[in-house]
């Protein structure tokens, strides 16, 4: 695994909730256009992105290869979670701690298991390593929309 996917990761962790949490509430909770998310709810979607994946991270290597991902309803899981009202504590400290975990776990993938196949429905081939590094690249692109460059 490349090891700069990890700090990149563990610096995401120590710097993003300090950070959102000096956002005015105002701003934290705008919608830049009719339909898009505030980026609350773009926290709100990290989060449940880091739930899908850690369950993906860690199923990956035991269950029956190549395995497929499976997708998930993003805009629902935002409207169900109701991130819009959450205590913005709340919110970072949730998608704090799931992070930490998925650094931890993926720290402790043996490295043969980072080339089990996947496969992205419909049709698209790629690594548990791949996925990993997917994940941190959605992140950012997301922590690039709340912050602008990171």
């Amino acid at each position: 695994m490349d090891r700069q996917i990890i700090e990149r990761l563990n610096a995401h962790i120590e710097n993003v909730p300090g950070r959102f949490l000096r956002i005015p509430q105002h701003v934290r909770l705008q919608h830049p256009a009719p339909g898009k998310w505030s980026p609350q709810e773009i926290l709100g979607h990290l989060i449940d992105s880091a739930v899908n994946n850690l369950r993906r991270f860690t199923e990956i290597q035991f269950l029956p290869q190549p395995f497929t991902v499976v997708g998930y309803n993003q805009d629902q899981l935002v409207i169900v979670n109701n991130y819009q009202q959450l205590l913005p504590e709340h919110l970072v400290s949730l998608w704090q701690q799931l992070n930490r975990q998925i650094v931890y776990v993926v720290e402790n993938i043996p490295t043969e298991k980072l080339s089990i196949p996947i496969i992205i429905p419909p049709a698209k081939n790629e690594t548990l390593e791949w996925l990993i590094v997917d994940y941190v690249r959605h992140m950012d692109h997301h922590l690039r929309q709340i912050f602008g460059n990171i």
